[in-house]
């Protein structure tokens, strides 16, 4: 039956090598999460700390109080190392947004050129984590962190300087490769130390710290833009940059000892994402996680244009209903870390939370086709509210649901995990303007269809419902 939960540290030593004798392999040939607790070590092997005795584990319990409370100090260090490494990327993106009218005036640039330095970073952080994350199985987790770190702090440092469109274009696309690091390996470090239960639960307590980037970073570029130009705000990233390098140089030990590292090259690497390609559970939970992450690009792309052009809200209301938005996803979401994790399986959790966020899909495709009358921006931001607080029980879900299958190939699976939630968004996210700016509705269809499709692959492909039965009879 698969684990409980717990910290993986605390209750086993993280195996050197291989799976125990009889443990069954999925269809990548990799170990399901549940034979984790059977593993053993060899007692004369290299071995790597990690963090031990975390709170709400038994071993914390038996702690003395002293060494409680060094417990609870490097679990919450662990967190937010690994919370500003996901907040990062958003921070990136979101500071920049007020200075993009100053930097088409400064450079001399049309918008259109402007705003490729928007797709530039977020095609870099796709694209890098697909060469991040199988560096960090094969050299372990510290190595390429921190080397994509250093990385982008002297690509944002030069962003700063950038004397033309076309530079600043080409080193926003570096910053994005290189930040893609903290993404692709702050995911692998958690299925390093966690198991079950509790990596559901650590992945809503980053979905607290990495939510809020989003809606103070736009609050903060627009501040840091009051005392100077647009370039200001890249040296306020290079600062955040080396802050977070220095902190993972100190407190983030590698969790991914060498005899669980894998020696081959790009073609083993290639090898290893087909055979999670073709874990058909793996998939399904990837692609479902891709689809719900579409829907909330969707989101993000049409909403200004919904809420402040055809609704005729201010900007200052348009900013406080985002808010709102951003602190029901995060609230739903710890709401499932604190209260449902543990309690409820996973895969019902994640079920209810797909089928909210089609109900609220279908009640604004209803609302903006007119089926219900005029209706005004009241019902319509209830609607939007519902959908984003849905997101807190459907992505932290799918990301544990598909790293439990991924026991020795984390930074593998979560690369393609980022990979394809940032490309399926990206599909989605123009299309919600296919019809101008005066509607609605394309951005309501898109995220029907988004979310119908996220839970047919839900029930197609990784058939809760079988695993279910299996583990009802022991297996």
């Amino acid at each position: 039956m698969p684990d409980s939960g717990g910290s993986r540290a605390q209750r086993e030593h993280i195996p050197t090598s291989g799976t125990r004798p009889g443990a069954e392999t999925d269809s990548a040939g990799l170990t399901p999460h549940g034979d984790a607790g059977a593993l053993s070590v060899d007692p004369g092997a290299p071995q790597v700390t990690a963090p031990a005795g975390l709170p709400g584990t038994p071993e914390a319990a038996r702690l003395t109080a002293p060494a409680a409370k060094a417990a609870r100090r490097t679990g919450f260090l662990v967190t937010m190392v690994l919370g500003g490494l996901t907040a990062l990327p958003p921070l990136s993106m979101d500071m920049y947004l007020p200075a993009l009218p100053a930097v088409t005036d400064s450079l001399s640039a049309p918008a259109a050129t402007v705003q490729l330095t928007l797709t530039a970073c977020l095609a870099g952080m796709a694209l890098g984590q697909l060469v991040v994350g199988p560096m960090s199985d094969r050299w372990g987790r510290r190595r390429p962190l921190l080397l994509g770190m250093v990385v982008y702090v002297i690509a944002t440092a030069i962003c700063a300087l950038a004397p033309s469109a076309e530079l600043l274009i080409g080193f926003r696309l570096l910053q994005g490769l290189a930040g893609a690091a903290g993404i692709v390996i702050a995911r692998a470090v958690v299925r390093d130390l966690y198991d079950g239960v509790e990596m559901a639960r650590f992945f809503s307590t980053l979905m607290l710290i990495s939510g809020v980037a989003p809606i103070i970073a736009p609050l903060i570029g627009g501040q840091v833009m009051r005392f100077t130009d647009w370039r200001g705000i890249f040296v306020v990233l290079t600062g955040v940059g080396i802050v977070l390098t220095l902190v993972v140089w100190k407190w983030l030990h590698e969790t991914l000892e060498p005899g669980s590292r894998h020696t081959g090259g790009v073609g083993e690497a290639l090898r290893t994402m087909r055979g999670l390609l073709a874990d058909r559970v793996f998939t399904g939970y990837m692609v479902t996680g891709g689809l719900a992450f579409a829907v909330l690009f969707a989101y993000i792309s049409a909403s200004p244009f919904v809420v402040q052009e055809i609704y005729g809200a201010s900007p200052q209301t348009f900013s406080l209903l985002f808010g709102l938005n951003s602190i029901g996803l995060i609230a739903v979401g710890q709401i499932n870390g604190k209260l449902l994790v543990g309690r409820i399986s996973l895969d019902k959790v994640l079920g209810f939370g797909l089928a909210v966020i089609v109900l609220a899909a279908v009640a604004l495709l209803l609302m903006t086709t007119g089926v219900f009358g005029e209706v005004g921006l009241v019902p319509v931001a209830a609607g939007l509210f519902v959908l984003m607080s849905a997101m807190g029980v459907a992505m932290p879900n799918t990301n544990a649901q598909a790293l439990m299958r991924t026991k020795h190939a984390a930074g593998s699976a979560s690369a393609l995990l980022g990979t394809s939630s940032f490309l399926i968004g990206a599909i989605a996210s123009p299309l919600v303007g296919i019809a101008g700016e005066d509607t609605a509705v394309p951005m309501a269809v898109v995220q029907v269809v988004c979310a119908v499709a996220a839970v047919g692959c839900f029930l197609g492909l990784c058939r809760p419902w079988q695993r279910a039965g299996r583990e009802a009879g022991g297996l």
